[in-house]
């Protein structure tokens, strides 16, 4: 069963319903990447509308004003109003929800490395021994979930100050597959931005989905070993 954005933003917007509301939920339960996208989802929404309530409580501006007053009966061209209609249908629904990461992502950008690794001994610490169901949730490094990659390899996302990346284990160690980098002290939107590109960059190397809480800790107890 596919899950597509669309679907995860009407799942988190109370949109679903039925039997496609339980195949969602249920796939959001088992996946922990589509769980925080669902919380992202949400998170950006309620900071939306906070910011956007005080715009929406002042009085409409004259200029806008006016042109809502009746004006004369025009003749309405329906095969250009069907276009327009099906034109904004066919834009998806979660294109609002990523745009400011979107434009905040412009100023990121997304690093593969060739391979080695430069991994400092605290993040080393948490990718060998933090698990997603167990971190706190005001961690410093966080992992974001683990994955097997398509060479089978286990894998993990995560995000720490200033940037957010994806590790995988090797014979040799930890070894760094992609790097995003911002600003310590960046808006939400540009480590929303960088989180957004781990994820896009996760879909393009994993084989399966996400590693739930027990093949988490089953990897963990394996040393991250195939």
């Amino acid at each position: 069963m596919t899950i597509t954005r669309e679907d995860l933003a009407a799942f988190a917007d109370g949109e679903l319903s039925g039997e496609r509301e339980a195949e969602v939920a249920a796939a959001i339960a088992a996946d922990p990447a589509l769980a925080l996208e669902v919380e992202a989802h949400r998170a950006l929404k309620a900071k939306l509308a906070g910011h956007f309530a005080p715009i929406a409580e002042q009085p409409v501006p004259e200029a806008l004003a006016a042109l809502l007053q009746p004006r004369e009966a025009e003749v309405v061209d329906f095969a250009a109003a069907r276009e327009r209609v099906e034109a904004r249908r066919r834009i998806p629904r979660w294109g609002w929800v990523a745009g400011p990461a979107l434009a905040a992502s412009l100023a990121l950008a997304l690093f593969l490395p060739r391979g080695g690794s430069s991994l400092d001994e605290e993040l080393v610490a948490s990718l060998d021994n933090q698990l997603v169901a167990d971190q706190a949730a005001d961690a410093e490094t966080r992992i974001l979930l683990s994955f097997r990659n398509r060479k089978d390899e286990l894998c993990r996302a995560y995000t720490v100050p200033g940037r957010s990346g994806i590790s995988c284990k090797t014979a040799s160690g930890w070894e760094q597959r992609a790097d995003v980098e911002y600003a310590a002290n960046s808006s939400t939107d540009f480590r929303q931005a960088s989180t957004n590109q781990i994820f896009e960059q996760v879909q393009e190397m994993a084989e399966g989905p996400a590693l739930d809480a027990q093949a988490e800790a089953e990897a963990k107890a394996n040393g991250w070993r195939r």
